[in-house]
């Protein structure tokens, strides 16, 4: 009895891969290289590589990319950083310092529920309007 594959398929013309003109050329393995990336490999590379800014990964030298949350968001995550000891309350107002957190700017999609006292090193227009409707204070540090 054949102990592996190898063994099992030894003298047979094709060793178990189809037709004889399988297994040949680039074509049988999706392509050369970087081939489908933004096809049929899109997911391996996207996991390996992360996401591809720009024609073909292009990143402009000058860009600067600056890290945001959203006030829905962080009206939502109140609740954990409350028990992490993250962000103080006091009289009924929540103080979040965004900087502490990693977080540079503050954009305005989302609901906020609770009063919230801000500061962060920028704002968006909506994210002020936002805080400040539901009684709170947008500080920009």
């Amino acid at each position: 009895m054949p102990v592996n594959k190898r063994s099992k398929y030894r003298g047979s013309r094709t060793c178990g891969g189809g037709t004889h003109k399988n297994r040949r050329g680039a074509g049988n393995r999706g392509g050369r290289g970087r081939a489908g990336i933004n096809a049929h490999r899109f997911s391996k590379y996207y996991l390996e590589e992360g996401p591809v800014y720009g024609k073909n990964g292009f990143n402009p030298v000058d860009t600067t990319r600056v890290t945001t949350i959203d006030i829905g968001t962080l009206d939502q995550m109140v609740a954990g950083l409350l028990a992490r000891a993250l962000v103080t309350e006091d009289e009924g107002a929540v103080a979040i310092d965004a900087s502490s957190l990693g977080i540079e700017k503050v954009l305005g999609s989302g609901r906020v529920t609770r009063v919230l006292r801000v500061s962060a090193s920028a704002f968006s227009a909506q994210a002020i309007a936002k805080i400040e409707a539901a009684g709170g204070q947008a500080n920009v540090v």
